[in-house]
């Protein structure tokens, strides 16, 4: 004996045949109304994070990051540093952001966070940074010499062994950073310490 469907407990039929087909009313599982709401609610996110809000990168900035961390690698790898090759890391925002982090962790205490030292806070025990007035050589070449080997006699230890030389890099490209290529360099002898006694 085969059993009768119980008109009660089945789905209605919808009214509409196409091509002799009739389909079930039936409610969608609840795994696809999820997916369905999440969805939407993802969309809504997405389109605040980077339409309304503009908190993320467009299209544009993602290439130019991306151009910026290749021609980062190109300078990191780069047989020798001279001068051309700081002040090219000095315009590269991977390099300078690095090379805030080095100083921020380094040379605040000396220089300050706003890298003017002694021409904001005259207590403060280095020199300014930002200006043009440069105690050992205002060249990249000679920047990168004074933080590698220090100035003992006015209490710059010799970051070399310490920091490495890319990080130091990275920290002279940050002070470049502050200023621009061919501006006019003025040596102060007359601050530097003088000569060891022999």
């Amino acid at each position: 004996m085969t059993p009768t469907p119980n008109s009660t407990t089945e789905d209605p039929i919808r009214p509409h045949t196409f091509d002799g087909i009739q389909e079930y009313d039936k409610r969608l599982p609840n795994w696809w109304l999820m997916t369905l709401y999440v969805s939407i609610v993802f969309w809504v996110g997405y389109w605040s994070y980077y339409e309304w809000f503009r908190v993320g990168l467009s299209g544009p900035q993602r290439v130019e990051q991306a151009l910026a961390q290749i021609e980062a690698m190109k300078l990191a790898s780069a047989p020798a540093l001279d001068d051309a090759s700081l002040w090219k890391m000095s315009r590269n925002p991977v390099f300078v952001e690095a090379g805030k982090a080095t100083v921020n962790a380094n040379c605040v205490a000396c220089h300050l966070a706003s890298l003017r030292g002694k021409g904001e806070n005259p207590t403060a025990i280095g020199p300014d940074l930002t200006d043009t007035k440069w105690i050992h050589g205002g060249n990249p070449m000679d920047l990168y010499r004074t933080v590698t080997q220090g100035v003992l006699v006015k209490g710059m230890p010799t970051w070399g062994p310490v920091l490495g030389p890319k990080k130091i890099a990275e920290a002279v490209a940050y002070v470049l950073s502050k200023h621009t290529e061919g501006e006019p360099i003025e040596v102060d002898p007359s601050a530097a310490p003088p000569p060891p006694a022999k």
